[in-house]
């Protein structure tokens, strides 16, 4: 329990890192960010398959194959809801803020709020990796998302100072995004604890919600300033980053 509660802090406590580092290159490229979350997607992706998708179908025994597709799909269908009551990150994201604006600061708030959603469900899937008798993949699980998250820290903070906001409570806006994600992390864990039965299918779920922000979030923002390429590889050195980390690991 211990080991999943600093787990949690870890992920969540990402996002505050990231928020820190935005502080510090309020001016930062496009195509900096874009390589960095390239790279956290191809981690997650890698972490999504290995380390929820296939354990998920080797606990589900005879019925591990339905149940796995269903785990992802509902999963997937689950942050679709998110998505028609929130709005895109990849859209809010670069949107034009204009300084001390009131329009701005609803849009900048709104955009906050999204990620913050979001990351309910990742931390959803972080926790569901204790949920196996390997300690050192649901580790490399965490890693991964905690990974995403200093890439998603660091953009909040430039449009929450140009719309007004002071450095505290910037700070302590992005310092409330993470917890979100340390909650999400311990509902995990114990959705998991309580009953074994469920383990598969929340191993698919949580895999389905990775994948989802992957292909609806963190693809569409790295692939819309022109570096698709530079993107498309780092997403890929991410993945092989991950596959060799879980390989040593064994």
């Amino acid at each position: 329990m211990t080991m999943v509660l600093l787990t949690a802090l870890g992920v969540g406590g990402a996002t505050m890192i990231g928020a820190l580092i935005g502080f510090l290159f309020k001016k930062q490229t496009h195509q900096f960010s874009d390589v960095v979350l390239s790279f956290a997607a191809g981690v997650m992706f890698c972490a999504a398959v290995i380390g929820l998708i296939l354990p998920s179908l080797e606990y589900g025994g005879q019925y591990g194959l339905v149940t796995t597709i269903a785990g992802i799909f509902v999963g997937a269908v689950f942050l679709n809801i998110i998505d028609k009551l929130v709005p895109h990150l990849h859209k809010m994201v670069g949107a034009d803020i204009e300084p001390h604006n009131e329009t701005s600061l609803n849009k900048v708030l709104l955009f906050v709020l999204a990620i913050a959603i979001h990351n309910l469900p990742e931390g959803l899937a972080a926790g569901v990796g204790f949920g196996t008798d390997n300690l050192e993949q649901a580790l490399v699980i965490a890693g991964g998302i905690a990974l995403q998250n200093i890439p998603e820290g660091m953009i909040i903070i430039a449009p929450m100072l140009a719309a007004g906001v002071s450095k505290g409570k910037t700070l302590l806006i992005a310092l409330a995004t993470g917890l979100v994600e340390v909650v999400g992390t311990l509902l995990g864990y114990f959705s998991v604890s309580i009953s074994t039965v469920v383990l598969p299918f929340m191993l698919a779920f949580a895999g389905g919600v990775m994948i989802y922000v992957i292909s609806d979030e963190m693809i569409p923002e790295t692939h819309a300033h022109g570096n698709e390429r530079g993107a498309t590889f780092s997403f890929l050195i991410g993945f092989c980053v991950m596959l060799v980390t879980d390989v040593l690991l064994g």
